[in-house]
């Protein structure tokens, strides 16, 4: 209580003193103005100095951005006695012990970043960012004399980016990936694979790419649409590309998760390889309602939205197949985590299938969910044996949970919750609050086509990742929450942009500062400002939604 007001005070004491531009998103644990009036210049002669070499991914974000934004560079190699200086440095804080946590001063000549890590000295420099002007005159810019403490309450603040439905080039991933920096959050989840398209190279099994990354239609509006456009459409990523990315985002202390869907969702690997499936004979079936493109008969890469009935059929032959994937895909992201989806898979074809209902008996399963659970636990334990654990969407409680799964909780939170009680733990992602595919003004209401729904920026920012049936000794296994994009009705970057902001912004600071410092009314002024920022960015944004 007592950082809040001391808070409340200090942007009370700017709004007086002209200093608009103090305006902190997510928000810090504390902020003091130590000099109401003053100013610090940076300009080209500004040195920038880096305690540490590991400080320089920092250091070149700073001058990326100032040179992209405000058309200038801090040089550092300034010898004027009088020139201003911002230095960077690790240094554990007194009483902070968090990844992540920094102090940031700004006084007399210069600009004092220090960092537990170098990922806290990285959110040292997204927080100077923030205290620059929108608008610079000239070649330099001037800061706030202030002193902050900061520090993330989560340790898991991630965002999703679905390319399996639409792809975006990877230039548009590197902006999306920026966009999760300058908002402190430190997870990428790349959702590589689903039934309209597979989106990754894999050297071993190339007609995964060949065959499985093309459609050849796309329905036309929303589900069941008004027809089918009738276009071959598709792509997919190389390995140098997913290197490239990894690298990017790892320059940004963002680390990639990549996401390879099974059992479901598999219908693009089916299309490539018929022999994963239950029925490899069968024809692929086309959704209820929708137009079809292309040849009727075979395998093929689905042309709408939904769950379907095909699914891997839990055959050793898929079993080699998933492990090689899985190989290469290691290979590519260092990250510890694998998210190996589990969501929405249809058991109708295992429970017609004499191999699948032979296997149940062979394993004393229960039923088709316990082959659900069988499924994932073998994948699981292959992960494991790799050195990685896995992520599943909260399906993977059925059945019976993986040993050592983390579960991300998207049907509400009572999936996250049970898991937590299970002491596993968990990413908490329900669709009410944190799905940025949703409408930000309701159907039909000024947004153009959206899978429906309704989640406004007031919706996202009151949400509060700890259910509160979690008590303390559960609560614990919370690791943080998660923003997803689902891209079904987003064709183009610029469909992107506008659905996640402001609503990711606004769920930054649901991720990362203290829960009892929240207050919609002194955050609108807040993102008011941050709207300015949009602006600065060239982005298209949503709009300023009051409604809960």
């Amino acid at each position: 209580m007592i950082k809040q007001l001391s808070l409340a005070i200090a942007l009370s004491v700017l709004s007086f003193n002209g200093f608009s531009q103090i305006s902190i998103i997510p928000k810090p644990v504390e902020l003091k103005v130590t000099a109401p009036g003053k100013l610090l210049e940076l300009n080209p002669s500004t040195r920038v100095v880096t305690a540490q070499s590991s400080l320089r991914p920092s250091a070149d974000f700073l001058n990326s951005y100032l040179q992209e934004f405000y058309g200038f560079q801090l040089e550092g190699s300034s010898s004027k006695s009088n020139s201003s200086t911002i230095h960077l440095s690790l240094k554990r804080s007194s009483g902070a012990s968090k990844e992540g946590a920094y102090t940031l001063s700004v006084e007399n000549n210069t600009v004092k970043i220090a960092g537990n890590d170098e990922a806290g000295v990285f959110y040292g420099i997204q927080t100077l960012i923030q205290l620059l002007p929108v608008k610079s005159a000239g070649s330099s810019v001037k800061v706030p004399f202030v002193t902050i403490k900061d520090e993330p309450r989560f340790a898991y603040r991630g965002a999703m980016l679905d390319v399996g439905r639409h792809l975006f080039p990877v230039s548009f991933i590197k902006k999306y990936i920026d966009y999760l920096a300058l908002h402190k959050l430190n997870y990428f989840h790349w959702h590589l694979t689903e039934d309209q398209g597979w989106r990754i190279e894999i050297k071993k099994y190339p007609k995964l790419t060949e065959v499985g990354a093309y459609r050849n239609g796309t329905i036309i509006g929303r589900f069941p649409g008004k027809g089918n456009d009738g276009k071959r459409y598709g792509g997919f990523y190389t390995q140098n590309e997913v290197k490239e990315v990894v690298a990017y985002a790892a320059k940004r202390y963002i680390t990639v998760i990549p996401e390879i869907e099974m059992p479901g969702h598999s219908s693009a690997a089916i299309a490539a390889y018929p022999e994963l499936s239950c029925f490899p004979d069968e024809t692929t079936k086309v959704a209820n309602g929708t137009t079809w493109s292309g040849p009727a008969t075979g395998k093929h890469v689905q042309q709408a939205w939904g769950v379907f009935e095909d699914i891997f059929a839990p055959t050793e032959k898929t079993f080699k197949f998933l492990e090689d994937v899985i190989d290469e895909v290691i290979a590519l992201f260092p990250a510890k985590y694998i998210h190996i989806g589990g969501d929405e898979a249809p058991k109708d074809n295992w429970k017609r299938s004499p191999f699948a209902q032979q296997l149940i008996k062979e394993k004393g399963l229960k039923d088709e969910h316990g082959l659900q659970s069988y499924f994932i636990q073998r994948m699981e334990k292959y992960i494991n044996s790799k050195g990685k654990t896995i992520i599943g969407w909260d399906e993977i409680l059925e059945g019976g949970l993986a040993p050592n799964a983390i579960v991300m909780s998207w049907r509400g939170e009572k999936g996250g919750i049970e898991a937590a009680n299970q002491n596993h733990n968990v990413i908490m992602t329900p669709g009410s609050h944190v799905y940025l595919d949703w409408s930000q003004l309701g159907p039909d209401k000024g947004d153009s086509v959206t899978i429906g729904n309704k989640n406004t920026v007031r919706n996202s920012y009151s949400y509060e990742p700890i259910p509160k049936e979690l008590d303390a000794s559960k609560a614990k296994y919370v690791m943080g929450a998660q923003a997803n994009v689902w891209t079904e009705y987003m064709k183009t970057p610029e469909k992107v942009q506008y659905q996640i902001f402001p609503r990711l912004t606004a769920l930054s600071e649901v991720f990362w500062s203290p829960a009892q410092g929240r207050n919609w009314d002194e955050f609108v002024p807040r993102l008011q400002k941050q709207f300015e920022r949009y602006d600065l960015w060239k982005v298209k944004h949503g709009p300023m939604n009051n409604e809960k």
